[in-house]
């Protein structure tokens, strides 16, 4: 188990970002959240096998249809355990 938090740059919200963030994440079997920050970024921790947690990881480098991805700033955590899905916040 590995856990990243991810922040993502550019035109981010207003697009389905972190909807589509949960339903990848859902899919590839990663918990954790992602919620808008007041920058007009987006963050995310995500936790699950190495392998899921960096394919959610390189679809936000992508991000969903109408995003446009500047940048994201990748730091690795200590896993948490603590989680059961993959939740906005807001």
């Amino acid at each position: 188990m590995v856990r990243a938090r991810a922040v993502v740059r550019g035109g981010v919200q207003g697009v389905f970002f972190r909807g589509s963030a949960r339903e990848h994440a859902a899919r590839l079997g990663v918990v954790g959240w992602v919620r808008n920050e007041p920058d007009g970024s987006v963050a995310l921790e995500a936790e699950g096998g190495r392998e899921a947690v960096e394919a959610l990881l390189d679809w936000c480098r992508r991000g969903p249809p109408g995003a446009r991805v500047t940048g994201v700033v990748i730091e690795w955590l200590e896993p948490v355990g603590a989680e059961r899905r993959f939740e906005i916040r807001h």
